[in-house]
């Protein structure tokens, strides 16, 4: 090592006036951001950086004499950059991690589900003709209530009723699936 020469690195111009702005600036931007953010520390400090990357790349928008606090400026950038990032946030969907939601249902594996498949098959033959056709119309085509009861000609109080009782007759001859009829 020569002398003079130190091992803290030199410090430019414009670092010191980066740390001067922060110093000066930073409570009440990062207090902003931190309402901006719903109480999320994490993203107002994150937010907060950015502004004053965004500060450091453009010191001509510290310098101007057009103001005489250059607070309007680094508000407006830190205000545009948190709207940024909750449109970014609110445009993806929810990743929910590994983890299955209790009331999900899970898919089994192909030949589980044509296992199942051929059981519904089996109790639904065994119900009445009525009680099938209202099922059908309803559960497998779509059909409103009003619309089953035009199709088949009868009262709509008389396909909820079938409905209900074929639903409940299924319940009975699948006891393993009744969870998934409710």
């Amino acid at each position: 090592m020569t002398p003079g020469t130190s091992l803290t690195p030199r410090t430019t111009t414009a670092e010191h006036e980066l740390a001067a702005l922060q110093r000066e600036h930073g409570g009440p931007l990062f207090a902003l951001l931190l309402r901006l953010s719903d109480g999320d520390r994490q993203r107002a400090e994150d937010l907060l950086q950015e502004t004053l990357v965004r500060a450091w790349q453009h010191p001509e928008a510290l310098r101007a004499d057009a103001f005489e606090s250059v607070r309007p400026w680094l508000v407006t950038v830190a205000r545009r950059l948190a709207i940024d990032a909750r449109r970014a946030r609110e445009a993806r969907p929810f990743e929910s991690g590994e983890e299955v939601p209790e009331n999900a249902r899970t898919t089994a594996d192909p030949a589980e589900r044509a296992a199942a498949a051929i059981d519904v098959r089996e109790a639904v033959k065994t119900l009445t003709p009525e009680h099938r056709d209202v099922l059908l119309l309803v559960y497998v085509r779509g059909a409103s209530v009003a619309e089953a009861a035009r199709t088949l000609g009868i009262p709509p109080g008389t396909v909820k009723s079938r409905a209900y009782y074929a639903l409940r007759a299924l319940r009975k001859g699948l006891p393993g699936y009744a969870a998934d009829l409710r």
